[in-house]
């Protein structure tokens, strides 16, 4: 595992490597950024920028999307993985936020949590990107990189979320988006390009991991 002080340059690393990075997705709005995130499951964020602008021309809001024809709703998300679910928790996410929220999208982890399809990192990503909370999200490219560069060694997304949360205690709304970059150019799950990384020395499995 990462030692202190390797935790505290690795960090400094990423800040200065990251300092004003932000999500890949396009969105104007809270409305598009919850719904993109939504869709950003297991999903790249490339794809979703090619869904959404014709998903948000025909629902610019909760007020519209609740009302929704599922079928439609999958059409227009068909390329996108899980799409029957998704859109299943698209439509229901709108309608709760209209009956019970007023029609405004809650900015708090404790709401945005009871919204159909939204988990804790969904929720954390959404006021990372949003309102630059300091909270950590882990997605498939944070686990990754934190367990190659010893910050977790935990099973679980959520445990992990902890460990990082715990370890690099401030600035985790641009250490998540730094992470998140990092995994997907860098650090990637194939053939990482060590040659490029510049955390290559606090790596805990650059032999195993090494690009052939």
């Amino acid at each position: 595992m990462a030692t202190k002080s390797e935790i505290l340059e690795i960090k400094e690393l990423f800040l200065k490597h990251y300092p004003n990075s932000v999500t890949e997705l396009n969105y104007k709005n809270l409305y598009e950024l919850i719904i993109a995130v939504l869709l950003s499951a297991q999903c790249t964020d490339k794809r979703v920028n090619i869904i959404t602008p014709e998903l948000f021309k025909k629902y610019p809001s909760t007020k519209e999307l609740a009302k929704a024809d599922i079928e439609d709703v999958k059409n227009i998300i068909k390329s996108c993985s899980f799409f029957n679910n998704k859109a299943k928790n698209m439509i229901a996410l709108a309608k709760m936020v209209e009956e019970e929220f007023n029609g405004e999208i809650p900015l708090n982890q404790k709401d945005l949590v009871k919204l159909p399809g939204v988990g804790q990192k969904t929720a954390n990503v959404v006021l990372i990107e949003y309102t630059g909370a300091n909270l950590m999200a882990v997605d498939t490219h944070v686990f990754r990189v934190a367990h190659r560069l010893g910050l977790s060694n935990k099973k679980s997304a959520i445990e992990t979320e902890e460990d990082l949360a715990k370890k690099f205690k401030t600035n985790l709304h641009q250490l998540h988006q730094g992470m998140v970059l990092f995994g997907r150019y860098i650090c990637t799950a194939k053939n990482p390009k060590c040659d490029k990384c510049f955390l290559v020395k606090y790596c805990k499995s650059k032999e195993s991991f090494k690009a052939r």
